[in-house]
């Protein structure tokens, strides 16, 4: 039995942010039952949108609430002349019973956005495209936009055989344990000829450091952050750091597993399975440690100084 956890809930108050912004303490289920409502509401109104995500924020009770929808085709949301923006403003009003106000967030880059590119897969396999093509496509365009590892799971009948199996791709590093990496999470469900396929993708995007910066530079760098921008104090991990520096390019290598390798593949490929690679030393993770922790302790300083 599997025991996991979500990586967005994981990183909640510490790279992350809620998703739904209320307090309230007698009305907590009704309001919980109309936020998943809403947004129940927006996905099936939206299907060609690409919405990533939606926030719902309550400052006041009975006072205005606040949706904001981020997504990679605003034109798509607000209409011609906004109306397609109203219309879903009124049906918000109606399912909520209160003042709506509607904020559409246009998402710079997504192709490093995990629920779109989850998205995108599934499209793909309902048109019956290669699952193993669409996974290496969607890795290639993540790792291309400035990923810094991208992993993609198919689960299901794939390629419509009898038996369900779960397939998977990783390149790059996704450090699922560090608490400070800002991993990206979506999934989707593929309905295809043959059953449901799911599909899931985590995103790493770097390190995120903390910092006593101003609250005008932190509210700039959250806005950046939530309309799809790199994120201020964000870095790029010790390894890439020090790659970067002694100019090594390192030739990527896309690990596999589930399906193993087809006897009629080129040897001459990159593609490797599951479980090899080099393992690191005790003196390799205790030179990475003291590395990150005197760049640490010099941000530090500055700051203070």
């Amino acid at each position: 039995m599997g025991q996991k956890t979500h990586p967005y809930a994981f990183r909640i108050g510490i790279v992350n942010d809620w998703k739904s912004r209320w307090f309230n303490g007698k009305d907590y289920k009704d309001l919980v039952n109309q936020d998943y409502q809403i947004r129940k509401f927006l996905i099936k109104e939206l299907p060609k949108a690409a919405v990533s995500r939606v926030e719902i924020e309550r400052r006041d009770k009975g006072g205005t609430l606040t949706v904001d929808i981020h997504t990679a085709r605003p034109g798509v949301v607000i209409g011609r002349k906004g109306v397609e923006a109203d219309r879903l403003r009124k049906g918000i009003e109606k399912l909520s019973k209160q003042p709506v106000k509607l904020n559409i967030i246009e998402i710079r880059e997504a192709e490093l956005d995990a629920k779109l590119l989850s998205r995108g897969i599934a499209d793909q396999l309902e048109n019956r495209v290669a699952f193993r093509r669409a996974m290496k496509r969607a890795v290639s365009a993540a790792l291309k936009a400035g990923a810094e590892g991208v992993r993609v799971e198919c689960s299901g009948r794939l390629g419509g055989a009898e038996m369900g199996r779960r397939e998977w791709y990783r390149e790059g590093r996704v450090p699922l344990h560090t608490l400070r990496a800002d991993i990206d999470f979506g999934r989707s469900t593929a309905h295809t000829t043959v059953g449901a396929i799911g599909v899931k993708v985590w995103v790493y995007k770097g390190d995120v450091v903390g910092s006593n910066k101003l609250r005008q530079e932190k509210i700039s760098a959250e806005a950046n952050l939530a309309s799809g921008g790199p994120a201020a104090g964000r870095v790029k991990s010790v390894k890439s750091r020090a790659e970067a520096a002694v100019g090594e390019q390192k030739k990527s290598k896309i690990l596999e597993a589930g399906g193993g390798k087809k006897a009629s593949e080129d040897k001459s490929s990159n593609i490797v399975e599951a479980g090899g690679g080099k393992k690191i030393t005790k003196e390799v993770a205790q030179a990475d440690f003291l590395e990150e922790k005197s760049i640490l302790d010099e941000k530090s300083i500055l700051e203070e100084e």
